[in-house]
């Protein structure tokens, strides 16, 4: 494995907005992939990104290795896991990077599924919410130290390869005006709509 140079974490903090462990989860996933894949910063489509969440951890993984959803190399598919997918088109080889559940904040600092029950019923003391920045710190701390095989399982996996991102003509929308690509457009009464302005049809399935 290559030794891999990362931005600071402050850096890639700037860019999502605060600081926390979900942030620090994707930018540990970041390094490891680069090491596992021995690349850089994807600078177009070299390298792509198959996440499977929403989370914190996405925006690190867009400013470091530079798979984004603008230059269509990170791919979303929404199964609320911290499991992450990179593949290198050239040597088409790919990593899958995994979460370890014995890593998670619950498990390391095992009060914290207490005392979000408490915030949630709205019960929770100052002193609750003073612990739980304490832990959110400290965990952060954990992850940015700990080595990496602690945090994720890596595993090379087959690739498959997604197709490069496509650029589609617009056409109005005939109800709002507005341009849409046209592989997302509808035809509706014989004219071309948007999704937004399209009256879906369902019988139930």
């Amino acid at each position: 494995m290559m030794t891999v140079t990362l931005p600071p974490f402050e850096e890639v903090a700037l860019f999502h907005g605060h600081v926390c462990p979900g942030l620090a989860f994707g930018y540990r996933a970041s390094e490891y992939a680069k090491e596992c894949l021995n690349t850089g910063r994807s600078a177009d489509e070299e390298m792509v990104a198959i996440v499977e969440n929403d989370a914190c951890m996405i925006d690190a993984i867009q400013y470091i290795t530079g798979c984004t959803m603008g230059k269509g190399n990170l791919i979303f598919r929404d199964h609320g896991k911290p499991v992450y997918t990179f593949i290198l088109r050239n040597k088409e080889k790919a990593v899958r990077i995994a979460q370890k559940p014995s890593f998670s904040q619950e498990n390391v600092f095992p009060e914290t599924e207490e005392i979000h029950a408490r915030m949630a019923a709205g019960t929770a003391t100052d002193a609750d919410r003073a612990r739980m920045q304490e832990i959110r710190s400290a965990m952060i701390e954990k992850i940015l130290s700990a080595p990496l095989d602690e945090i994720y399982e890596c595993k090379e996996v087959t690739p498959e390869l997604p197709e490069r991102a496509r650029i589609f003509q617009s056409v109005p929308c005939a109800v709002c005006g507005e341009p849409v690509s046209e592989q997302r457009a509808r035809v509706q009464d014989g004219k071309v709509v948007c999704i937004p302005c399209f009256n879906e049809y369902t019988r139930g399935w």
